[in-house]
C-alpha cells in the first residue's frame, strides 16, 4: 500500500505533529508492507531528508507553503502522481481544514479522530476513535479506493531511527488563495498548546486575572503551555486560544493540570484523553476529581507556589 503523508512545517522545521504523522504512517506501513511518501512545504533538503529516521522513503518538497486551498490542490496531485491508497494528516487545525477538502474532492472515505492504527484487511480499512466527548470508543471502517485518516495529535511520540530519503522537488499547479493575510502576531519563547506535553490551566477559582503569575510560574518552571476553562476566556482573564474544551482546543498532552477548574463535562471532552490529569481545588465535591488521576484539595493560592518551588529544587539538583 502506497501511504502519502502531509507534514506541516513552521519557521523552516516540521511541527511535532508532522513528524507524529510521519511516524503514525511508518508504523502503518511496516504492518502492511507499504511505502511512505511524504508532501512537504517551505523547508530546506537537509529539513526534508531527515524525515527519512521517521520513516519516509521518499518527500515530495515544496518551495512555498500555500494555504488550505493551495494544499488540497498540491496533495490531490501528488496522491495521483504516487498512486497513494492513504492519505495520513494530524487533525489539527490545519488538518480540519485540508480533510474534508480532500474528501470531497476525491470521493474518498475520511475517518478524523483517530487514536490507534489502523488495521487493514483487503480493501477495508478499520479504526478506532473516541466518541460522545470521549465517553466511548467506536471502530469505524472504510473500503473506498482512497482512504484519509486524520489522527488526533499526541495519540503517538515521533519515532527518531537513522536514514534519510530522497529528496524530490514538487511543483503542482495551486490555484491562488481566496484569503489576504494582512498580519500575523506570534509569541516567541512559549510552548504551543496543541503540541505541548505539559498543560497548566486554571479557571475561575483564581478570581481574577492579576493573580495568574502562579500558572504561568508553574508553566515556566515545568517548561508547560498554559491553558484556561472557556469563562476565564469569555470574562477576558485570557485569550480565548487558550481555551480548551469541547468547544475550544482539545488537547492530549502527557501531564494536565487544573488549577481551580470545576470540571464540567463540556471541559472534560477537551482533556479527558490526557495520560495524567492532576487536579487542584479547594472543593473537595469539585465534578473534575472524579477523572482525576491525582487530586490536591487545598487552596491554589498556596499548593500552586509550594510546587513550582518543589519543581525549581528538584531540577536545581538534578
Amino acid at each position: 500500500m502506497n501511504i502519502l503523508v502531509f507534514a506541516e512545517s513552521q519557521h523552516g522545521a516540521i511541527k511535532k505533529s508532522g513528524l507524529e504523522a510521519v511516524t503514525y504512517a511508518a508504523r502503518t506501513a511496516s504492518q502492511h508492507q507499504g511505502t511512505v511518501t511524504c508532501l512537504v512545504a517551505g523547508v530546506d533538503e537537509n529539513v526534508a531528508s531527515g524525515l527519512g529516521a521517521y520513516g519516509a522513503h521518499k518527500v515530495l518538497k515544496m518551495e512555498s507553503h500555500p494555504d488550505a486551498l493551495g494544499l488540497s490542490d498540491a496533495l490531490s496531485e501528488a496522491i495521483a502522481a504516487t498512486q497513494a491508497r492513504l492519505v495520513v494528516l494530524a487533525y489539527d487545525a490545519l488538518g480540519r481544514h485540508l480533510a474534508p477538502r480532500l474528501s470531497a474532492r476525491l470521493g474518498a472515505a475520511l475517518i478524523s479522530g483517530a487514536s490507534g492504527l489502523p488495521e487493514i484487511q483487503g480493501d477495508t480499512l478499520r479504526v478506532r476513535k473516541s466518541v460522545f466527548s470521549g465517553k466511548a470508543f467506536a471502530t469505524l471502517e472504510c473500503s473506498t479506493p482512497i482512504k484519509i485518516l486524520a489522527f488526533s495529535p499526541n495519540t503517538l511520540a515521533p519515532e527518531k531511527k537513522e536514514g534519510t530519503a530522497e529528496v524530490v522537488s514538487f511543483s503542482p499547479a495551486t490555484r491562488n488563495s481566496r484569503i489576504r493575510v494582512i498580519k500575523t502576531e506570534e509569541k516567541q519563547g512559549e510552548v504551543a498548546l496543541p503540541d505541548a506535553e505539559i498543560v497548566v490551566s486554571a479557571g475561575r477559582g483564581l478570581k481574577g486575572p492579576e493573580n495568574w503569575g502562579i500558572v504561568e510560574d508553574l508553566a515556566h518552571a515545568l517548561n508547560a503551555a498554559t491553558a484556561c476553562s472557556r469563562p476565564v476566556a469569555d470574562i477576558g482573564w485570557r485569550p480565548h486560544h487558550e481555551h480548551v474544551g469541547q468547544t475550544g482546543l482539545t488537547v492530549r498532552p502527557n501531564l494536565y493540570i487544573a488549577i481551580g477548574i470545576s470540571g464540567a463535562i463540556q471541559h472534560l471532552a477537551g482533556v479527558n484523553q490526557s495520560k495524567v490529569i492532576v487536579v487542584i481545588n479547594k472543593d473537595p465535591e469539585a465534578p473534575f476529581f472524579k477523572a482525576a488521576d491525582y487530586g490536591i484539595v487545598g487552596d491554589a493560592f498556596e499548593v500552586v507556589p509550594r510546587i513550582t518551588e518543589a519543581v525549581k529544587k528538584l531540577k536545581a539538583g538534578a
